[in-house]
């Protein structure tokens, strides 16, 4: 389901996926080719904390995981 909506975004866009943790890791591990018995390995994402995938040379890349910042200042931002 996740792939049908990256499939849809136009060039260069942003998907944004909120779930529960446990959904979260098992899409992450399917996307980015784990074996269901490693996604255990990705560790649980913290309350309000997001990961990032990318592209990568052969499918999905996991830029970030569990982050808890944000990577550039977002509109409105003041510091």
């Amino acid at each position: 389901m996740v792939a049908d909506a990256v499939e849809r975004l136009p060039d260069n866009g942003t998907l944004v996926v909120v779930s529960h943790g446990g959904t979260i890791r098992m899409a992450i591990g399917r996307m980015i080719g784990l074996e269901p018995s490693s996604w255990e390995a990705l560790g649980g994402l913290s309350n309000c904390c997001w990961s990032v995938l990318g592209p990568g040379y052969r499918g999905w890349r996991l830029e970030e995981h569990n982050a808890g910042t944000l990577p550039e200042p977002v509109i409105g931002d003041d510091t």
